[in-house]
């Protein structure tokens, strides 16, 4: 295949520059266009008829997702990878069709991952869209980032999830039957309304009443076993 045709579309000069750098590490990259705004990347779009386009999300005017959606309508489709400070975005970055999501500041290697997406939608493959590595909680107008790594034990609370994890505990809107079937490798369920990280469990500790609790490495609370899951946890601990 030919060299790909990029297009980099931040409204901050300096984060332009960065992917600027890290591309210019990898062979068979022309970056053929920068834009500020969702307009900038249309019209770069139509002049260069790039590859892909390395897209932020938060951009003044016509945002990234809103771009995603026009470029995706286009014949032929310019493959979309999303660029961001925020992991909150990436249900709706996949209902646009965006090809792969990085996180910034983005790393060369994930980069790396991003282009041969790239290549491989281009060359007509499918492609499996990338699994989440944080979750995002909602704080009064912005957002915070939650590394999965960091997640102690995810508690369901009416609608909401508590989210336990080494900075506090925020609540995200997804429900626990859902984090659980997207991470049950990590997690695993101690109670209909709890889910443990695997690697938090250090042991099933009874009661004098016959109440099993689950204890964790990191301190903290032990925590109610329902008698339906001690089995696997058992299985899980051996």
């Amino acid at each position: 295949m030919h060299n790909l045709k990029l297009v980099i579309a931040d409204d901050e000069p300096m984060a332009r520059e960065r992917l600027r750098m890290l591309l210019s590490e990898n062979s068979g990259v022309d970056v053929v266009a920068e834009a500020g705004d969702g307009d900038q990347v249309l019209d770069a779009c139509a002049a260069h008829r790039p590859h892909a386009v390395l897209l932020d999300i938060a951009m003044p005017g016509m945002d990234g997702l809103e771009t995603a959606r026009r470029l995706a309508e286009a014949n032929p489709a310019t493959a979309v990878v999303f660029c961001t400070a925020y992991d909150a975005h990436a249900l709706s970055a996949f209902e646009v069709a965006a090809i792969d999501y990085l996180v910034k500041p983005v790393r060369p290697e994930r980069l790396a991952v991003a282009l041969e997406r790239v290549r491989t939608f281009l060359a007509g493959r499918p492609v499996v869209a990338p699994r989440r590595t944080q979750l995002c909680a909602r704080l009064r107008g912005s957002l915070r980032v939650i590394p999965l790594e960091d997640v102690y034990y995810l508690q369901a609370e009416e609608k909401y999830v508590v989210v336990h994890h080494a900075r506090g505990q925020d609540l995200i809107e997804e429900s626990l039957k859902s984090l659980e079937e997207e991470f049950g490798d990590m997690f695993v369920r101690i109670h209909r309304s709890c889910l443990v990280a695997r690697r938090e469990l250090l042991e099933l500790r009874r009661s004098p009443d016959g109440q099993v609790r689950a204890i964790l490495r990191h301190g903290g609370p032990p925590l109610e076993v329902s008698r339906r899951c001690v089995p696997q946890l058992r299985q899980t601990l051996q």
